[in-house]
């Protein structure tokens, strides 16, 4: 009972405390552009929904507005982005998490490894179509979705979501939860009975992930208060590092756990799993971008600097604290760069990217050794030390590198720039 009071205390200071706002930050996602008539010249011009020009509303009333139902419309460009990264997405569980998994435990649980992945695949599509897509971004409330959605009801192929087909942002979504629960299976690794984890990620996914992603991503209370969180680092790996850690103290601790040898036994099976981990994050981290655009390819650039820095950082780290430094933690240092950029990949620089990896390499590596001894907690592949502590440390990190650029430069326009527009206030230029 200690052990679970523990982990539920923790779990609270994580979700209360990691969660990154920055004061008056801009949103991930650019705002849309309309279509407006000006009376004057009668030609057209492109605007910001947000606030149009002061002073072309003065000169120049606007006389028409295209209908609201007329200016979301289907772009093929970013429809088919995001096809390639669901795919990308779905790459990293099924089946570059299990074999990044299967690689790290003992030859005689390898198969029973690989095979919470793909259940996880398999159970989570089956409950996101019917209830947890609704309950995640149906209109609902601040806490959760409404069921308006239930098995998808009213999503035709005409509907969309952006300039997206709604139905694609289904799958997208998707192959978000069924990570996050894939990740969580690291935890319980070797011990865990099979139908058990079934119908504990079955209901996991219901009564935990759609509700936390409403939070966040589907007009919920925390997105509302302006957390930043572009591609998962609070709904995907603080949220499954946190289940991983109480699931591991209710579990207990592996037979045998610092009595017997329990060292990989296939680590080339750790290191393709983890490259099929990199390469589908590009798909995690450009396709939250949700269109082919440039905030997709910097989000590319970022993720690849952030990897690379992180796995630099934690071969170094291993190397002063054990005279080595092992292929084992070159690719876990790549994860953890890749968690820890996760939710700023939309709102740093390069710099910013390339120090954010540095740091989470070293303190992830401090993760999964000093606090994994702290807590004593079995968590068996690390998913709390590299998943929970790196989604913490990304979070914190995007609030802190947004806070520095605001200090410097200021990352918030002046009003009246507001109001005149970006295009005319930062580039000098207009669409006529």
């Amino acid at each position: 009972m200690k052990k679970m009071l523990l982990a539920f205390g923790m779990a609270g200071a994580l979700f209360g405390g990691s969660v990154a706002w920055a004061e008056n930050a801009a949103t991930a996602t650019p705002p849309a552009e309309d279509i407006v008539l000006v009376e004057e010249t009668g030609e057209t011009t492109l605007n910001n929904t947000a606030d149009t020009p002061a002073a072309i509303a003065e000169a120049a009333p606007v006389e028409t507005a295209v209908p609201a139902e007329e200016e979301a419309t289907l772009d093929t460009g970013d429809t088919a982005w995001v096809l390639t990264s669901t795919a990308l997405v779905l790459l990293m569980t099924i089946p570059g998490l299990a074999l990044f998994y299967g690689g790290m435990v003992r030859k005689k649980n390898v198969l029973a490894t690989m095979a919470h992945s793909f259940i996880a695949a398999a159970v989570v599509s089956i409950v996101w179509v019917i209830i947890g897509y609704t309950l995640a971004f149906g209109e609902g409330n601040a806490f959760i979705g409404s069921l308006d959605k239930f098995m998808l009801a009213g999503i035709t192929t005409e509907a969309l979501s952006g300039t997206i087909p709604e139905i694609l942002f289904v799958i997208f979504q998707m192959t978000f939860a069924i990570i996050t629960v894939a990740i969580i299976s690291g935890s319980i690794a070797e011990r865990m009975k099979f139908g058990a984890f079934v119908a504990f990620i079955a209901l996991w996914v219901v009564i935990v992930y759609a509700p936390i992603t409403h939070w966040v991503w589907g007009g919920g209370w925390l997105g509302n208060d302006g957390a930043l969180d572009f591609a998962g680092g609070t709904v995907v790996h603080i949220n499954s590092g946190v289940a991983g850690l109480v699931a591991a103290y209710m579990l207990g601790k592996r037979m045998g756990l610092g009595r017997e040898s329990m060292a990989p036994h296939n680590l080339t099976l750790t290191v393709v799993g983890a490259s099929l981990l990199w390469v589908g994050w590009f798909g995690f981290n450009g396709g939250s971008a949700l269109g082919a655009n440039g905030s997709a390819g910097y989000a590319l650039v970022v993720t690849q600097v952030a990897a690379a820095a992180a796995a630099l950082s934690w071969l170094i780290t291993e190397k002063l604290a054990r005279g080595k430094a092992s292929v084992l933690g070159g690719v876990s240092g790549a994860v953890a760069g890749l968690v820890v950029i996760t939710p700023a990949a939309g709102f740093v620089t390069v710099g910013g990217a390339l120090a954010m990896g540095l740091i989470g390499g070293v303190v992830c590596f401090w993760g999964i050794t000093a606090l994994k001894r702290a807590l004593k907690a079995d968590d068996s592949l690390d998913a709390f030390g590299l998943h929970g502590v790196g989604g913490v440390v990304g979070a914190i990190l995007t609030a802190f590198i947004l806070k520095v650029i605001d200090l410097i430069i200021g990352i918030r326009v002046a009003s009246d720039d507001e109001r005149m527009g970006l295009d005319l206030s930062q580039h000098g230029e207009r669409v006529e």
